[in-house]
């Protein structure tokens, strides 16, 4: 695949860290995403990209999860442990494609997604720019919600924008856990079958769904052990409980 033409940056680009210890892979991403009109830093390990992080400003983070030092996923759960803007920024994770319990880590540790290697560098730009524009900052002046907004405790979502809201604050979901949002409000009250909620791949994928899903947990209860609103169906799935 040929790689985009490299363009001047506009003042407004948006900056990237690539986090990976394989020059390789470091130096075929920074030329292909900066050709899609990034700006781009990359790190050979974590330490590298805390140094980074000490002095600028980054969007999203491509982060490999198996690194000397310390791994991708202890770097994503101390940002994320964090008190700064730095804590929000979208992780996209890089796993090896057998690596299912890299996977299930790399979630727990606040990952927003993740892409299994080897990957075309096409399909990930696509993915970085879902990502983006997902977690782009939104006017909190909020429009009354769509026809088909649902209602659950003090929240609402919307599935045609795909907004939560708690009140009237917009609530930062993951693309996974909007697709979830979505599928369950098409049944509310209805039990969703796990291998439903993670579009199908057998019992690793739906340990994933289990993994998202206390994410989402904890961003909609109060007590995200004694669930009200996102419950579980034993040996079944889950069922979003909503206002009627």
């Amino acid at each position: 695949m040929s790689e985009p033409e490299p363009q001047p940056l506009a003042d407004d680009a948006l900056h990237l860290l690539i986090v990976d210890d394989d020059r390789r892979i470091r130096q075929l991403l920074k030329r292909f995403l900066q050709g899609e009109g990034y700006r781009v830093t990359a790190a050979e390990s974590a330490e590298a990209a805390y140094a980074h992080l000490r002095g600028l400003h980054f969007d999203l983070i491509i982060l490999d999860v198996m690194m000397p030092g310390q791994s991708g996923v202890e770097f994503a759960q101390r940002i994320r442990a964090e008190n700064t803007p730095l804590a929000e920024a979208p992780i996209l994770m890089l796993t090896a494609r057998s690596d299912t319990a890299d996977r299930v880590k790399g979630l727990e540790a606040g990952a927003d997604d993740y892409m299994a290697k080897p990957f075309e560098p096409r399909e990930l730009a696509l993915r970085v720019a879902s990502i983006l524009r997902r977690a782009a900052p939104r006017v909190l002046a909020a429009a009354a919600p769509g026809a088909n907004a649902v209602r659950f405790g003090e929240f609402t979502f919307d599935p045609e924008r795909g907004e939560l809201r708690q009140g009237d604050e917009l609530i930062r979901i993951t693309e996974r856990e909007r697709d979830m949002l979505r599928i369950l409000v098409e049944k509310p009250g209805e039990t969703v079958s796990r291998e439903a909620l993670g579009g199908g791949g057998g019992a690793a994928n739906e340990r994933t769904v289990d993994v998202q899903v206390n994410r989402l947990r904890r961003k909609i209860e109060v007590d995200p052990a004694n669930p009200l609103h996102l419950q579980t169906v034993r040996g079944l799935g889950y069922k979003l409980a909503v206002e009627r």
